[in-house]
């Protein structure tokens, strides 16, 4: 029991730390002053969907770990690792290199691992999977919301 809490928190460290490699480049004034589709969310609510969502991440994570361990959860847990590092990725590159092109590539690429780390985990355990869906769905409306302002502003 005490094992698997502190695998709980190294999940929640995992996540939040690619949180905190994000947070390295904030809006700013370039993305105040590029122009934004109407159906753009106000910043306030980036905040709070990020925390729940990866949140869910990381429990979504440690169930598969619960259940296979690191050797027979290498696939989805080594997959889930590398979403987690394009998570990070794309805030550098939208905000930190104002390449909302690059990071529309970069973003399409984030979904396909997300929803291929969904299918794993739903073969390990379904919650898991269903965890992951309201990440999926809010990197598919950003993917949206990227490719808008690419178009908006080029």
């Amino acid at each position: 029991m005490k094992k698997s809490l502190g695998m709980l928190v190294l999940f929640f460290a995992a996540v939040f730390s690619a949180a905190a490699v994000g947070s390295i480049w904030m809006p700013g004034e370039w993305y105040a002053s590029i122009a934004k589709p109407a159906w753009t969310p106000p910043n306030a609510l980036f905040g709070p969907v990020w925390t729940a969502l990866y949140a869910m991440m990381a429990v979504a994570a440690w169930l598969v770990w619960r259940e296979r361990g690191w050797r027979r959860g290498a696939a989805p847990l080594g997959l889930f690792g590398l979403q987690l590092l394009l998570n990070a990725a794309w805030t550098g590159l939208f905000f930190g290199l104002r390449r909302p092109d690059a990071a529309f590539v970069e973003i399409v690429l984030l979904w396909i691992s997300i929803a291929a780390t969904a299918l794993l985990f739903r073969r390990v355990r379904s919650l898991a999977a269903v965890l992951l869906l309201p990440y999926l769905a809010w990197v598919g409306f950003a993917a949206a919301l990227n490719l808008a302002i690419w178009v908006l502003n080029r």
